[in-house]
């Protein structure tokens, strides 16, 4: 009896498993992220995705630390937008309600500073006690 494989959310996208531990190495959550690592990819993010299911997220790759603001653009639901830098240590962590059904999300800006973002479902940092100064832990992404 195989178990069914999940269906994956973002079929043409590399995965890593992530996990956010706190600052005394107890496990807060776990995801499995689609790698955002190219431009084009950055750039789509879950745009036009239907929803997330709270097992799933998207992890945002960079070259370099940096300030980045992430916008709503083309959301149909809410995420928790978390950045980390470029040891995983969380530097800033928003909670980004769905766009009014009258805007495209453009015009909501979510700021921080990092090598990574993590896109997860709504309030899923709060439902797990992960905090700033947490860190996520992945296996490392050229």
């Amino acid at each position: 009896d195989a178990t069914p494989t999940p269906e994956p959310v973002h079929e043409s996208y590399e995965t890593t498993e992530i996990r956010a531990v706190s600052e005394d190495g107890s496990e807060l959550g776990a995801v499995t992220a689609a790698i955002a690592d190219t431009g084009d990819l950055r750039y789509t993010g879950l745009s036009d995705t239907d929803s997330l299911p709270e097992d799933r997220g998207m992890l945002f790759v960079y070259e370099s630390v940096a300030d980045r603001t992430f916008v709503m653009r083309r959301m149909d639901f809410g995420i928790d937008i978390v950045y980390a830098d470029a040891d995983g240590a969380i530097t800033e962590i928003h909670h980004a309600p769905a766009p009014d059904p009258d805007e495209d999300g453009s015009s909501q800006g979510y700021p921080g500073r990092g090598k990574y973002v993590l896109e997860v479902s709504y309030r899923w940092t709060t439902e797990r006690g992960v905090s700033v100064g947490d860190v996520l832990r992945f296996d490392p992404v050229a």
